[in-house]
């Protein structure tokens, strides 16, 4: 990983705090993939893909996280999920068209888990 993915999710990490979530695992991988963020929110377990873009020119960040990612967020989720207890889940996104705080955006529930 890049410094300044790195540096995203990071802010990403530290926003979530901000706002009630704790962190239980960062860059969490297995043979499906990878998931940037797992958080914990109240008994929901939170999977986040932090996006950072420097332009908005191929969509911005929301739009890089296509059908494919999802279904590979998801099959990492479910792996996570088998080793750590079946618990209510949802997938969250944090977008970053820069590194700059204020332009943070966070969306719960951004979609639904593949099948």
């Amino acid at each position: 990983m890049n410094d300044s993915g790195k540096a995203a999710e990071d802010l990403a990490a530290q926003f979530l705090k901000q706002h009630g979530l704790t962190l239980l695992e960062a860059n969490y991988r297995c043979r499906f993939g990878e998931i940037d963020l797992i958080m914990q929110d109240g008994k929901e377990i939170v999977f986040v893909e932090v996006r950072l873009r420097g332009t908005a020119t191929f969509g911005g960040a929301a739009a890089s996280i296509t059908r494919s990612k999802q279904e590979k967020l998801t099959r990492t989720a479910q792996h996570y999920l088998l080793r750590h207890g079946s618990t209510p889940c949802r997938f969250d996104a944090v977008l970053l068209d820069r590194l700059i705080p204020q332009r943070l955006e966070w969306i719960r529930s951004a979609f639904e888990a593949a099948n």
